[in-house]
């Protein structure tokens, strides 16, 4: 048997151990993309969240009244995310907000964003 015989095939193992590593690569890749948009979009209901609770708590908003927290509430969910928390700490609001991540190779887990408003 010659040499060359014996070769036959070993590119295609070699392409198929290439492409599987690539796809891996592009799963990875994408899986923390995902995680970015995820967080982006939690850390902006948060902002939003807050925003909107330090309005209510300042009184100027068209529901005169109304808890800040629940206008927090509001605002996240409008903004796809679940309030977890809401303070309020004089007059300033803190809250914090959970968006659900990408449940991709494995990862299960949800995103936390907070943020602080209140006048300057």
């Amino acid at each position: 048997m010659s040499r060359i015989a014996a070769d036959r095939g070993a590119a295609t193992v070699l392409a198929v151990a290439l492409a599987g590593v690539l796809l891996l690569v592009g799963a990875a890749t994408g899986l923390v993309g995902a995680l970015l948009v995820a967080h982006r979009r939690a850390q902006a209901a948060a902002d939003l969240s807050a925003l909107a609770a330090a309005t209510s708590l300042a009184g100027r908003v068209a529901h005169p009244g109304r808890d800040p927290c629940t206008e927090a509430t509001d605002v996240a969910a409008a903004n796809g995310a679940a309030l977890v928390s809401c303070r309020i700490d004089g007059r300033e609001v803190v809250v914090e907000v959970r968006v659900t991540g990408p449940r991709w190779l494995g990862q299960d887990q949800d995103l936390v964003a907070a943020a602080r408003a209140g006048p300057g």
